[in-house]
């Protein structure tokens, strides 16, 4: 440990000393791969990546908490600080994968995709179940540059969010809930870059946020649970999928309508960018899978190469 982490763990009050757990998954797994997935950024204040250790900012019903995991010779192994440690520490195998279903996933429907399959069997789909964290999310990330949607991310829950507790390897914030996201005002959004059709649809939906999380949540399949979704004001196939993704672990949630996606779907398995139809025809053998085929795709490192800029960030903070 280091000397700054030492100083932090020694602040740490009593009442806050930490709790840990031992998960022993019954299935190959590559913790980066699982839970990399959930990063927003290098920067990003609700996870951080030290090492071999992930650290997340948890918001629990019973407060800001602060989760570390890493695995150890084929075990998850999990310390908790603050007031919510058993409620964080409960959700472990989620996020490992516990939870993820792979049945009738044929990865030999394409060379490239069963190669990957081979290279990473222990990547698996993660669940948080925080569906309105995930949705804050997706929504900030309508129509910009990843760049713009994660530093967004960053100043928001950095101000607007809860400081975790714990020995964390620099200041993390929990995600703020609904009902702070509701409060933020509107020179906030307009400092963060957040355009004023994302922050509308944001605060709308923040009117409704536990009842949006819980009507996800019972919704019996993706259908379902996508007509949920796209039902909210300014909430589309896209931010659907993004959100189901993450929040749920949803096998078959394919993100229509990304910038890239389908241009780097169609690389990598034909050799020449497509377009969204083209991409979901591409997936067609994984229906029901077609996120765990998009994953492994994106494992595999082929990419289709760059032939122009980038998508210069639009910035209307001046207007």
């Amino acid at each position: 440990m280091t000397s700054t982490a030492q100083s932090a763990a020694a602040e740490v009050a009593p009442s806050d000393a930490p709790r840990e757990t031992v998960y022993r998954p019954s299935h190959p797994l590559d913790l980066g791969r699982t839970l990399g997935f959930l990063r927003r950024g290098t920067g990003d204040p609700t996870m951080v990546i030290a090492g071999s250790v992930i650290w997340r900012a948890v918001r629990t019903p019973l407060g800001p908490t602060t989760l570390a995991v890493r695995t150890i010779g084929g075990e998850v192994r999990a310390t908790a600080w603050g007031p919510g440690t058993d409620f964080a520490l409960d959700a472990v195998p989620a996020l490992c994968g516990a939870h993820d279903d792979a049945e009738g996933f044929d990865a030999s429907h394409h060379p490239l995709v069963a190669e990957s399959a081979h290279r990473h069997p222990g990547l698996r789909l993660t669940r948080t179940d925080e569906v309105f964290d995930a949705l804050a999310c997706a929504i900030i990330e309508q129509k910009v540059t990843g760049m713009q949607a994660f530093g967004a991310w960053r100043w928001l829950v950095s101000r607007f969010g809860e400081r975790a507790p714990g020995p964390t390897p620099r200041p993390m914030f929990t995600a703020p809930t609904a009902a702070q996201w509701h409060r933020i005002p509107s020179w906030a959004w307009h400092r963060a870059g957040v355009e004023p059709p994302q922050s509308r649809t944001l605060v709308r939906a923040a009117e409704r946020g536990d009842r949006i999380a819980h009507a996800v949540r019972t919704a019996p399949d993706g259908t379902a649970r996508d007509r949920v979704l796209t039902s909210l004001p300014g909430v589309g196939v896209w931010t659907s999928a993004e959100t189901r993704a993450r929040a749920l672990g949803d096998t078959d949630a394919v993100s229509v309508g990304d910038y890239h996606l389908a241009h780097e779907i169609g690389y990598a398995l034909t050799g020449t960018r497509t377009d969204d139809a083209g991409m979901l025809e591409l997936l067609a053998p994984w229906t029901g899978q077609r996120q765990r085929a998009v994953r492994l795709i994106a494992a595999s490192g082929v990419h289709e190469p760059r032939r122009g800029p980038r998508l210069a960030p639009e910035n209307h903070r001046d207007r």
